[in-house]
């Protein structure tokens, strides 16, 4: 596992990962024979990366991920949730005050300090029950905000369901923002901390991969149409153009596009059964 987490964590520093991604769609290596979907023309090269990636978690993060939650206690669980969940609310805060979210920004703000004070270091979620709800802001939304395309879907090398936006968001916010990357000086402590933030987040997608293996025929499809409709329902917060949604009248394949959009289950759609 830390030859993974070693491996992962080189990615996000994001030069790589970019070079291989504009040398891609430069090379054409993704295109695919026939007719595709039009915000999926790289489809061959899309479901190759996926199955990678399917093998990788499968072979690997899923089996440690499910190691996890045998062993350690559920409290504890919740407590390391939390706690990279508190972490995150300086990335979200950030791009808060980026998009001119004032009045969000102080709410994200003072959940941080409340919960990394009172809640010891944002060990215990207090914030929550304080009326201080978390929000869920990245760079990628805030390149949309600003009326930034997303671009064709892409499957990421080991971050999944992505778009040439969502992947240079995804740069910025942990080479800027992220605060284990640009605070944390010791490698291996800042390797072991990203280790355990993945195993943890993989933990938390268990039950939402099994849903998706048993309502998907092809798995790699349904993914894809939920990630892009999540990205959607984020960029525009909640209130996406109709055409956005036409595919699915305005939702309701969803059942209810709030409690969709809430469920941190599928903010990042993850292969795997």
């Amino acid at each position: 596992m830390n030859e993974v987490a070693v491996l992962l964590h080189t990615t996000r520093r994001g030069a790589r990962l970019l070079a291989f991604i504009t040398t891609c769609l430069l090379s054409g290596c993704a295109t695919v024979d026939g007719p595709t979907e039009p915000h999926d023309p790289f489809e061959r090269y899309n479901r190759a990366m996926y199955q990678f990636n399917d093998s990788l978690d499968k072979a690997v993060i899923k089996p440690v991920a499910k190691a996890y939650v045998a062993v350690v206690p559920a409290p504890v669980n919740k407590g390391v949730t939390n706690f990279f969940g508190n972490l995150d609310d300086v990335l979200v805060t950030i791009n808060d005050l980026l998009q001119l979210k004032l009045g969000q920004a102080a709410s994200d703000a003072t959940r941080f300090i409340v919960n990394s004070t009172f809640g010891l270091l944002g060990i215990i979620d207090v914030a929550t029950p304080m009326g201080l709800r978390k929000n869920r802001e990245d760079f990628g939304q805030t390149l949309g905000r600003w009326g930034v395309g997303s671009g064709p879907y892409l499957v990421l090398p080991f971050f999944g369901p992505s778009s040439p936006r969502d992947g240079i968001g995804l740069y910025v916010d942990y080479r800027q923002f992220d605060l284990t990357f640009n605070r944390v000086e010791d490698h291996a402590t800042r390797n072991s901390m990203f280790a355990i933030d993945v195993v943890d987040t993989r933990a938390g997608l268990l039950s939402a991969s099994r849903v998706l293996d048993a309502a998907a025929l092809d798995p790699y499809a349904f993914t894809r149409e939920a990630y892009l409709q999540r990205r959607q329902y984020l960029v525009y917060d909640g209130n996406p153009p109709v055409e956005e949604f036409e595919d699915f009248d305005d939702c309701e394949d969803f059942d209810d596009c709030e409690d969709f959009a809430d469920d941190p289950a599928v903010d990042d759609p993850v292969s795997g059964d």
